[in-house]
């Protein structure tokens, strides 16, 4: 009859011993492979740009109600002819 846990202490039909156990078990886990380190570049240069976008909304000055009809009224033009 089959036990539980036997299973670990015979393999191919012969008992493993307590000092060649070392040769043929396994890990439970396999190590993980290694991953890139993220560059640092790109984190420091998210920090800066975050840090300039607050100054250039700050500085910008209101525009004048024509440049903003300008401005749709191109947007528009382009839309149609797209379509």
């Amino acid at each position: 009859m089959f036990v539980m846990g036997r299973r670990d202490d015979v393999i191919h039909g012969k008992f493993v011993h307590a000092e060649d156990e070392g040769d043929l078990t396994r890990p439970a886990m396999p190590t993980p492979p290694p991953f890139p380190k993220r560059p640092l570049k790109a984190a420091q240069s998210a920090g800066v740009q975050s840090a300039n976008v607050q100054p250039e909304m700050a500085e910008a000055r209101p525009v004048n109600s024509a440049a903003l009809e300008s401005l749709l009224a191109a947007i528009q033009q382009d839309l149609k002819s797209v379509a």
